[in-house]
Formats: structure tokens, C-alpha cells, sequence
């Protein structure tokens, strides 16, 4: 996979990084346009999980610098992926695109580059992390050829 693609969005060219830049500066997050809060410290996030920190990106990026794909546009991160292959199952989580930037494509193509490195891996099957009540992503990801397993639930235990 190349670590940076381009595609025209809206007469923009929005970059999509699978890899940090070779100087290890990570872009800026969108700011400033949201009406109450960070949209991207709360998206994906409800009581039971806080926001990621740098830290925790920085260690996910230095495991697997193909895991965070990232839409760019002029050095601002306005979407974004975390792309799981643990050598076995396809995991995609925390997909988040900047009201700013939503309905052009930018999740589309994100989940896109991501299938494309399963598939590259030999993955079979992909699965998103998606919160019950986000109907707005229940959207996205319908859109996208996904569907809910009602036979399984998550269950998780916070670590120390």
C-alpha cells in the first residue's frame, strides 16, 4: 500500500496517509468549527471509553504505522480510520470524518484504503466497532455493505 494517496474532493485534493510523514510529525485535528465540543475527542466515545490521547496514537502508530489512516486536507486531519489486522481477523475502528468535510466521500474512501489492506493481508471478513445508538454511523457503515450480528455482544474489562 503507498503511504499517501490522493483524490479529488470537491475541487480540493484530499490527501490519505497510511503512514506518518518520514519527519514523524503528525498532521494538526480540525478545530474550531465544532459547536460544542471536539468533535474528535468525543467521536466514537460514550462513558465507557475515554478519548484517546496522543500517547496512545503514537503507540499504535509505532506497532503498526498502516494501522491510522488519515484523510488531510492542507495539513489539517479533517478523517480518520484505525485499521486492525492482527494476521487472522479484520477489525476497523473509530471512523470520524469533520462535519466541516461529511458527505464527500471521505469515509467512503477511508474504509475503502482499509478493506484494500485486509484484502492485501488476506483478510476475509472485516468488522466495525459501532456504537448502538449512532445512527448516523449505522448509516455509513449499511452504506458500506455492513450489517450488525445480533448473536454477539462485546464485553470488555477495563485494564489497570
Amino acid at each position: 500500500m503507498t503511504s499517501v494517496g490522493w483524490w479529488a474532493c470537491h475541487h480540493r485534493t484530499i490527501a490519505v496517509r497510511s503512514r506518518p510523514p518520514a519527519d514523524g510529525r503528525l498532521p494538526q485535528r480540525r478545530r474550531g468549527r465544532c459547536r460544542r465540543r471536539d468533535e474528535w475527542a468525543t467521536a466514537a466515545e460514550d462513558s465507557h471509553r475515554p478519548p484517546d490521547s496522543a500517547d496512545a496514537v503514537l503507540r499504535l502508530i509505532s506497532r503498526d504505522p498502516e494501522a491510522l489512516i488519515l484523510a488531510v486536507d492542507n495539513d489539517m486531519v479533517v478523517g480518520s480510520i484505525i485499521v486492525g489486522w492482527d494476521g487472522w481477523r479484520c477489525h476497523l475502528y473509530r471512523l470520524a470524518v469533520a462535519s466541516t468535510h461529511r458527505r464527500q466521500g471521505i469515509g467512503r474512501e477511508l474504509v475503502a484504503r482499509a478493506e484494500a489492506r485486509f484484502t492485501a493481508y488476506g483478510g476475509t471478513r472485516a468488522d466495525a466497532m459501532v456504537l448502538d445508538d449512532n445512527s448516523q454511523a449505522h448509516r455509513v457503515w449499511s452504506t458500506a455493505g455492513y450489517a450488525p450480528q445480533p448473536e454477539w455482544s462485546r464485553w470488555v474489562k477495563p485494564l489497570p
